[in-house]
């Protein structure tokens, strides 16, 4: 009987997947922890330690020098303060307005909602760099239908300054706005539709069956675009240092750290040791992503399982 079993394939299949998964799971870990383990050595350890032969990940000498150093450059706190104020602003307007359009094409039927719907999936498609020329020169003389230059006599610049990003996330063109409208699309199709035609018979409009009804029901999709809205809008460079090239954001501040590390660090008579600017560099980094992964820590469990309630797995 154990001979048989051992000389069974569906014995050997089940052996191999467990070993092609040990190997993916193992591969994919590393490839994600190995960068983090390796700043938070680096950020721990002292200066005298960098050309210690013996130390590789575990310092001699432990030192928060590093952080105190990135934390000075980076005018930390302020970075800190304005980024979460980006990231979450830009979360709210961008669920609120996901929301809505994406209610839109689930449950209202009017002409053209398919190719408006075509649309908002080809957003998802192209590349934001193809349309980034237009939309900055709009940014840059930005003009609501005339009626700027009508007031005021010249067009307004909005560079340099947070409105492009709550403009974009009012309107549901933020970054990845086509992703979150797809899916509250797909969330809102799949609510009964006798749950609202209960509350048209109550007497209740299109708007309050929305916001009494249906967003209630949706919160493990809100739940899972404002944590992608918010961790891409935190990361983002490219939007970032595009419209805000002075403002003290995380993006910013990382792209700037070479060069403000080297003016700062240099006592003017000597160039720094490029091997100390890097420690500092990745301590920088390390501080950067610091904030989103104790967020995470903390909302881990609510993420999988909306996740898991939207159908974007499984």
């Amino acid at each position: 009987m154990t001979t048989s079993r051992l000389l069974s394939l569906e014995h050997w299949k089940g052996w191999l997947w467990s070993i092609i998964r040990f190997v993916l799971i193992t591969g994919l870990s590393f490839v994600i922890l190995f960068p983090i383990f390796q700043k938070v050595s680096t950020s721990i350890k002292d200066k005298g330690d960098l050309y210690s032969a013996v130390v590789v990940w575990i310092p001699q000498n432990f030192s928060v020098d590093n952080f105190k150093e990135a934390i000075r450059v980076m005018d930390y706190w302020v970075t800190l303060f304005n980024t979460f104020a980006l990231s979450a602003t830009t979360t709210l307007l961008t669920t609120a307005s996901c929301a809505l359009a994406g209610y839109g094409f689930a449950r209202l039927k009017f002409k053209g909602s398919n190719w408006l719907f075509a649309g908002v999936i080809l957003t998802i498609l192209v590349p934001p760099t193809t349309i980034l020329i237009p939309v900055y020169l709009n940014l840059k003389s930005f003009d609501l239908m005339g009626i700027i230059t009508l007031i005021t006599g010249k067009p307004i610049n909005l560079l340099n300054t947070y409105w492009p990003f709550i403009l974009t996330a009012i309107t549901a063109n933020s970054l990845k706005a086509g992703l979150y409208i797809f899916i509250f699309r797909q969330f809102f199709r799949g609510i009964p539709k006798e749950v609202e035609e209960a509350a048209y018979v109550d007497g209740a409009g299109i708007g309050r069956t929305f916001t009494r009804i249906m967003l209630p029901n949706a919160i493990p999709s809100m739940v899972t675009v404002m944590l992608f809205s918010f961790v891409w809008q935190w990361n983002d460079s490219f939007y970032t240092t595009t419209y805000l090239t002075s403002s003290k954001v995380m993006s910013t501040q990382l792209s700037s750290l070479p060069y403000n590390l080297a003016q700062q660090v240099s006592d003017g008579a000597s160039k720094a040791d490029p091997f100390y600017l890097s420690m500092i560099q990745d301590t920088g980094v390390l501080l950067a992503i610091l904030p989103l992964i104790v967020i995470y820590l903390f909302v881990q469990r609510y993420f999988v399982e909306s996740v898991e309630r939207t159908g974007i797995v499984g």
